[in-house]
């Protein structure tokens, strides 16, 4: 019995260790240093990577986090900036996981009820049908609970823009 618990500590701090080699290597994630970058909010390394041509869309190959892009890290983590750099060198907003859901970088930031990501993500475009049942948006509400409100901000959005049309121009 002894011995068993000497090896699980030891398989944990193995698998913690996250090294690479160069820039194209994978953690035991299947993360690249641009997914690790885009999660930690680092947009000076982000930029780096992305200007030595790292693919901005890259998926990662970890069993838990099969197609999770960059975008869905920054999302996840609500860092606006390093999703605006993203978003501004050909991020797809809308990219799904594998997998039976298909989270979007959407469903990661309302998984963390971050407001301001879903917000900027709303306003850059991101998918959001009309309706939340609808089958090409899985997963349902009760697992992105932050969903509420990007709903909340489309109604908020389309009620501005069918208003009485009283904005004036100025001329």
């Amino acid at each position: 019995m002894l011995q068993h618990e000497q090896v699980v500590p030891l398989r944990r701090q193995l698998s913690s260790r996250r090294s690479f080699r160069g820039r194209g290597e994978r953690d035991d994630r299947g993360w690249t240093l641009l997914h690790i970058g885009a999660r930690k909010g680092d947009l000076k390394e982000v930029k780096r990577l992305l200007d030595e041509g790292m693919d901005v869309n890259v998926p990662a190959w970890g069993p838990k986090s099969q197609g999770v892009t960059p975008l869905h890290l920054a999302a996840q983590g609500g860092y606006l900036k390093v999703m605006d750099e993203l978003l501004e060198r050909g991020a797809n907003i809308d990219a799904r996981t594998k997998g039976a859901c298909g989270w979007t970088p959407l469903h990661a930031a309302a998984k963390e009820r971050n407001r301001e990501a879903i917000k900027f993500l709303i306003e850059n475009g991101a998918f959001l049908p009309a309706d939340i049942n609808d089958s090409r948006f899985n997963p349902p509400l009760h697992y992105c609970p932050g969903l509420e409100w990007a709903y909340e901000l489309k109604r908020l959005q389309e009620e501005n823009l069918s208003g009485d049309g009283s904005c004036s121009s100025e001329s």
